[in-house]
C-alpha cells in the first residue's frame, strides 16, 4: 500500500491515480492522515479490499508531507560509517546518536524552502512511520510496529548546528523546510526485504550522495529497539535514520547549498522528492 498527503486529504496511490479515503470508506475513516495512525490494523485491513474505482489524477504539486503533525520525531546521526568518516567524528557502534528535528521543520516532497545561511547540507534518509504504542520492543519483534517507510532530506545549517559546546544538532537541522519528506508512505510490504534500498541525492544534476540502507550501523529494527527502551514511540512517529557519505560539510573545501540550487532525492522503492532553495530577501 502507498498512502499519499494530497492538498491535506489521506489518499490511497494506485496505477490510476489517487483514491480519497474518506470519500470511499464513506466516512470510516477521516480525511486527516493523522486519523489513520490510532487505527493502523484497522485501516489495513479495510485498504486491503478497498475499491479502486474513485482513483483520480494528482498533480505533484499538491503533495503535502505523508505523516504531516507527527508527535515524536527522532534522527540518528553518524549511522554510515563513511559519513562519519568523512565528517570527522565517531560513528557509534552500539548507541545511536540521537537528537530530533522539530515537527515545525516537515513540508511535503516538492516546493521551494529558504537558505538560513551559507552553510545549508543535504542528507538524503530513509525515514521509518511507526504503527503502534511502543515500549521496550526487542529488535526481533519491532517489524511489527513499522506503519512504513518514506524519503526524508535532514537539511542541516551546519554553522548552527555546530556552535557552542555541546552543538546544537536539533536546531541546526529543524529551520522552516529543513525536514521534507515524501512522496508517499510506503508500507514495508511493497518492499523487497532481502534488498537494501538505494539513497540517492542530487544537486543540480549532479549526484552527490548515492549508497544504500545496508550500509546502516544499526539498523532499523536495532534502532527502534534502543530508541523504545527509553522513549514510547507513538503511532505516527517518525525516524530518520542517517545519511550515507556525500554531504557537502565532508568535502575539501566544504561545499553548501546556494540561492537557486536544486536538490532532488530519492529512494528506491519509495520514490522521488525535489526542493528549490532560495535566499530569502533582506529585512
Amino acid at each position: 500500500m502507498r498512502l499519499i498527503n494530497l492538498s491535506g486529504r489521506a489518499h490511497l496511490l494506485s496505477r490510476n491515480g489517487a483514491v480519497d479515503i474518506a470519500k470511499v470508506s464513506a466516512g470510516r475513516f477521516g480525511p486527516d492522515p493523522m486519523d489513520l495512525f490510532p487505527q493502523w490494523t484497522e485501516f489495513r485491513s479495510w485498504a486491503a479490499t478497498a475499491p479502486w474505482d474513485g482513483a483520480v489524477p494528482y498533480r505533484t504539486a499538491d503533495l503535502h508531507a505523508p505523516v504531516p503533525r507527527p508527535r515524536q520525531v527522532f534522527a540518528i546521526g553518524l549511522n554510515y560509517g563513511e559519513h562519519a568518516s568523512e565528517t570527522g567524528l565517531s560513528a557509534a557502534a552500539h548507541t545511536p546518536s540521537v537528537f530530533t528535528k522539530f515537527a515545525s521543520s516537515l513540508t511535503g516532497p516538492a516546493g521551494r524552502i529558504a537558505l538560513s545561511g551559507p552553510s545549508v547540507d543535504w542528507e538524503v534518509e530513509l525515514v521509518v512511520v511507526m504503527a503502534k504504542t511502543t515500549s521496550r520492543i526487542a529488535a526481533a519483534d519491532a517489524g511489527e510496529h513499522i506503519a512504513g517507510f518514506t524519503a526524508g532530506q535532514d537539511f542541516s545549517d551546519r554553522d548552527v548546528q555546530m556552535r557552542g559546546q555541546p552543538p546544537q544538532f536539533s536546531l541546526g537541522k529543524s529551520f522552516p523546510g529543513f525536514g521534507p519528506t515524501g512522496p508517499a508512505l510506503v508500507t514495508p510490504d511493497e518492499l523487497d526485504p532481502d534488498s537494501p534500498l538505494r539513497l540517492r541525492c542530487w544537486l543540480n544534476d549532479e549526484l552527490v550522495q548515492d549508497g544504500h540502507t545496508g550500509q546502516m550501523i544499526l539498523p532499523v529494527p536495532v534502532l527502534i529497539e534502543r530508541i523504545s527502551a527509553v522513549c514510547t514511540l507513538h503511532p505516527g512517529d517518525l525516524i530518520f535514520t542517517g545519511t550515507p557519505a556525500g554531504v557537502g560539510m565532508g568535502r575539501v573545501p566544504a561545499r553548501y547549498l546556494a540561492d537557486g540550487d536544486v536538490v532532488r532525492t530519492q529512494i528506491e522503492g519509495i520514490g522521488e522528492m525535489e526542493h528549490v532553495f532560495f535566499a530569502p530577501a533582506a529585512p
